[in-house]
C-alpha cells in the first residue's frame, strides 16, 4: 500500500521520499518522482538521517504518511513479551519517533500527518491483541496530536483500512504459524483451532479486499484534500463495521465476530489435518 501511495503521489506531481528497509526494495520502487530512502523507523540514526535529508531540501514538506507496520496474531496468553514489544516498536513507537523528528518541518510548511491505522484500531478480534493494541494507541496518539497542532496549522488524519490485497496478511499468517509451533500442548489444545480459523479468515478477507491501488487513492485523498476529514475508512468492510459497531453492545459484537470466525473453524470445514493453514 505504501508503494502504491508513493507512485500515485508522484503521478500527481509530488516528490516522494519513500522509506524502505532494503536496497532491493529501493531498486524496486525507484521511479520519476519517487526517491527511496533507507529507513527502519525503529532505528534512531535512520530517523535522524531522514530529518536531516528533509532539512537540507529547499522544498516544503507537505505531508508525512506513517505507513510502516507488522501484523502479529496470537492469543494473549501465548504471545511472548518480546513480540508484544516488537509490535509496539514498529506500529506505534516508530511512528511517534518519525513524527517528532519531522514536526518542525511540518510546522514550517503547515503540512499534515497521515497515520495509517486499521479497523483493528477500533475493534479487536481474537488473536489481534498486540496488533490492535498498538493501533488503538495510534488512534489515541493521533487524536491528541491533532488537538495539539491544529492551532499551529498542522492537520492530522487517520486512515482506517479493512482488508487490502497486500503481502502483510501472508506474512502475518506465516508469523502466526511460527508462533503456534511454540505453544505448549495445553495452549495448543485451547487455541489451535482458533489460530487455524483466524488464518483462514485473514486469507479470505485479504483475497476479497481492496487492491493496494484503491487503498492508496484513499491515502492520497487524505494527503491532498483541501479540508481533509479527521478519519477515512478504506474498503466496504471497514466502512460497514465502523458504522454498525457503535450501535452494537460488546456482547452482541462478540457474537457477530465469533459467528464470522466459526465459518472458518477447521471442524466446521470438515478439516481433519492437524497442521496449521498454509501461507497463501
Amino acid at each position: 500500500m505504501g508503494a502504491a501511495t508513493a507512485r500515485e503521489l508522484a503521478r500527481r506531481g509530488f516528490h516522494v521520499l519513500a522509506g524502505v528497509r532494503r536496497d532491493h526494495d529501493a531498486d524496486t520502487i525507484r521511479a520519476a518522482g519517487v526517491e527511496p530512502v533507507i529507513l527502519d523507523i525503529t532505528r534512531s540514526e535512520q530517523v535522524e538521517a531522514l530529518a536531516a535529508r528533509i532539512a537540507d531540501d529547499p522544498r516544503a514538506l507537505h505531508a508525512l504518511v506513517n505507513n510502516a507496520g507488522v501484523q502479529v496474531n496470537a492469543p494473549v496468553e501465548t504471545l511472548p513479551p518480546a513480540e508484544w514489544r516488537r509490535v509496539f516498536e514498529v506500529n506505534l513507537f516508530g511512528h511517534i519517533a518519525v513524527t517528532q523528528a519531522l514536526l518542525p518541518a511540518l510546522l514550517r510548511a503547515r503540512g499534515r500527518v497521515i497515520n495509517i491505522s486499521s479497523i483493528g484500531g477500533k475493534y479487536a478480534m481474537a488473536t489481534y491483541g498486540a496488533y490492535a493494541g498498538a493501533k488503538f494507541a495510534l488512534e489515541a496518539v493521533s487524536d491528541s496530536l491533532r488537538r495539539e497542532v491544529a492551532p499551529l496549522g498542522v492537520q492530522v488524519v487517520v486512515v482506517e483500512p479493512g482488508g487490502v490485497r497486500t503481502e502483510i496478511a501472508a506474512r502475518g499468517i506465516a508469523t502466526a504459524n511460527d508462533l503456534a509451533t511454540r505453544m505448549t500442548p495445553e495452549q495448543h489444545e485451547r487455541y489451535g483451532d482458533l489460530v487455524r480459523a483466524n488464518n483462514s479468515l485473514m486469507a479470505t478477507g485479504t483475497a476479497s479486499g481492496l487492491t493496494a491501488d484503491a487503498a492508496a487513492r484513499v491515502v492520497v485523498k487524505a494527503v491532498t484534500a483541501r479540508r481533509p476529514r479527521t478519519r477515512y475508512t478504506a474498503g466496504r468492510d471497514a466502512a460497514l463495521i465502523m458504522r454498525l459497531g457503535p450501535f452494537l453492545s460488546d456482547r452482541t459484537l462478540d457474537r457477530v465476530l465469533a459467528a464470522n470466525l466459526r465459518r472458518h473453524h477447521p471442524k466446521a470445514a470438515g478439516a481433519s489435518s492437524p497442521h496449521f493453514a498454509d501461507t497463501p
